[in-house]
């Protein structure tokens, strides 16, 4: 049984800044700070990190209770960002997905840094969430490799059999190939985000793909890599 662990945000689909414009609003509404974000990294990270970032730039202080209060403005601005935006599923990806889906070898989970509920909230409003039943998520997590761990645990509990060569990541960034790394996975690396190519190579990924498109002239180079290191390693 593989087991693959999809990013959300340029990887599956881009959202067209809607969590960005949702987190800025949110910012406006509770404390009035309507100054550009743009200098705070958001590529590759957990929404947990963003935010502590984003009230530290302020110089907002930061408890429990003012996060969950930011975290739910943010999810219910989050819907009218993305109708608003020109956001869309990236190539390759639905064709992909309902592939694998169909696979009884195959079992599909998340591993991003949105918060659950905003995970969920992207996916239904691209009708891609009916094929992911569990995940990982950056809810409390300020490192990716935490949420990589946390995927791995959910994965378990589907699949108490779960082999790690098994395990696929498939991201964006450098921190997908590394958090997959921290888990003991393998990692396709697609460069439809904000990294080049030259970028997700020199982070050395098992595959790179330019996007996930036409996934039948990849899928079982993906697949027989993980045959062949349990081949070599006896299991």
């Amino acid at each position: 049984m593989y087991t693959i662990l999809f990013d959300i945000d340029g990887t599956l689909l881009s959202s067209g800044g809607a969590g960005q414009a949702a987190m800025e609003e949110a910012l406006q509404q509770l404390y009035g700070k309507s100054e550009p974000t743009s200098e705070i990294s958001t590529a590759g990270r957990t929404d947990f990190a963003i935010s502590r970032d984003l009230f530290a730039s302020y110089g907002l202080p930061w408890d429990d209770a003012s996060g969950l209060v930011f975290q739910e403005t943010y999810l219910q601005l989050l819907p009218a960002h993305l109708s608003s935006r020109s956001g869309m599923v990236l190539p390759g990806v639905v064709e992909l997905l309902e592939h694998l889906s169909q696979r009884e070898d195959v079992l599909l989970g998340l591993l991003t840094g949105n918060y659950a509920r905003g995970a969920r909230v992207k996916l239904q409003h691209f009708q891609l969430d009916h094929h992911f039943a569990f995940g990982g998520y950056g809810d409390h997590h300020h490192h990716r490799d935490d949420v990589a761990r946390e995927a791995l645990s959910q994965a378990r509990q589907y699949r108490p059999d779960l082999v790690e060569n098994l395990v696929w990541v498939i991201g964006d960034t450098p921190a997908d190939v590394q958090c997959a790394r921290a888990i003991g996975a393998r990692v396709l690396a697609v460069a439809t985000g904000v990294y080049s190519h030259e970028i997700l190579q020199a982070s050395a990924p098992d595959l790179l793909r330019p996007n996930l498109s036409e996934p039948f002239a990849w899928l079982q180079e993906m697949l027989s890599t993980s045959d062949a290191c349990l081949a070599d390693n006896g299991q």
